[in-house]
């Protein structure tokens, strides 16, 4: 009998890369996430592989939907073996210009969409006592950055849960798994759909890797199971470098995070956003950044480090001291930045209960 992978947020980015990549392996695959348009035609792609392939349109947020969901899958394509959970969502603002049902809306899918899917995964795997759950992370469940407070907020979150859930598990001698991959930023549509405040277009904070190079080590994690999986040396520079000087980073990031995250053009306010519904539109699993993006990445598996690693480590180490203790890695590297004397502004109304849709026009460089 196929594996049954089911697949959060599997419309697009990553979450779609890892279906393709699931169903090119021969396995079952239900995409789950909440735009009709774009389900349908990855669901094409993964049925061009021959795999059986359910798509399933449900908001993670909904914990009884995607609870029905997974009931749906184990009686359309059999016993779930994996289930990954990878759908998000994000705002890019200051804290003070984030409204309060915006952090939780972001709350609701970032987070509590990962608890919900890992109880509705755990359930099933239950009866059975075997079965993975694969988390998707970031680098930013280790360190925060500007802007993205809500996002890296709930991938924190992520991971304290899924620390207690693997020791809970343990203490029960249970056979499931749990890991949880920490990405780096991927070349994904959601700096197009996602909410922001800010002037300038978001982008991810380089180095930039394709989502096909992540699918493949997420494919690893599943098969693997490591506590962590660790995905480029970026990721591994913030979290060792995060380890090692946690407050270094307070000094850099103010002018650092601001120019990694937007770019010099400015951002069109008409375009819609993905944090409350889904726009229409299918993108695929890619952004705009090809031609920045890396095709291929390495995953470290912290708890299985030897001489090589260790080396690689030690080195990585000594990196994030060259470059300042600027652990962030991708920040570090082939920031957008603007001429020093091209004016920033100030940042205007700086309250997200009254401004729920005007730009922030912030200064990119803070001196403290």
């Amino acid at each position: 009998m196929a594996t049954t992978v089911v697949i959060t947020g599997a419309s697009a980015g990553v979450g779609r890369a890892v279906a393709l990549e699931f169903a090119r392996l021969g396995c079952n695959v239900a995409l789950l996430a909440r735009g009709i348009e774009r389900l349908e035609s990855a669901a094409r792609q993964a049925q061009a592989f021959g795999a059986g392939v359910l798509a399933i349109p449900v908001d993670v947020a909904d914990a009884a939907a995607l609870d029905a969901a997974a009931e749906r899958v184990e009686t359309e394509l059999g016993p779930i073996d994996v289930w990954i959970n990878n759908a998000m969502a994000t705002i890019f603002a200051p804290v003070c210009a984030i409204r309060s049902d915006e952090f939780r809306r972001v709350t609701e899918v970032t987070y509590l969409g990962q608890v919900h899917g890992t109880l509705a995964a755990l359930r099933r795997m239950r009866r059975r006592n075997q079965g993975t759950i694969v988390q998707v992370g970031s680098a930013l469940s280790y360190r925060a950055i500007p802007l993205q407070s809500a996002y890296c907020a709930a991938k924190f979150a992520v991971r304290a849960f899924t620390d207690a859930l693997r020791s809970e598990l343990a203490h029960e001698g249970s056979r499931i798994r749990v890991t949880m991959v920490q990405l780096p930023a991927v070349n994904t549509p959601q700096f197009d759909w996602a909410r922001s405040r800010m002037a300038e277009k978001a982008q991810p904070a380089p180095p930039i890797f394709q989502p096909e190079a992540i699918a493949g080590e997420i494919v690893r994690a599943a098969r693997e199971a490591p506590c962590e999986l660790w995905v480029g040396r970026s990721t591994v520079n913030a979290i060792i470098g995060t380890m090692l000087l946690p407050g270094a980073d307070d000094r850099n990031l103010p002018a650092e995070g601001y120019d990694s995250e937007l770019t010099t053009e400015p951002r069109d306010n008409a375009r819609p956003d993905n944090l409350f519904s889904p726009p229409s539109g299918d993108p695929g699993a890619r952004g705009r950044f090809d031609n920045r993006a890396c095709t291929t990445v390495v995953g470290y598996d912290p708890t299985r480090l030897r001489a090589g690693g260790l080396l690689f480590v030690l080195t990585s180490i000594a990196g994030a001291f060259v470059a300042g203790a600027f652990v962030l890695g991708w920040l570090a590297s082939g920031r957008a930045r603007r001429r020093d004397d091209e004016p920033r502004g100030l940042v205007a109304r700086c309250d997200a209960e009254k401004t729920p849709t005007e730009p922030v026009h912030a200064p990119r460089r803070m001196h403290l």
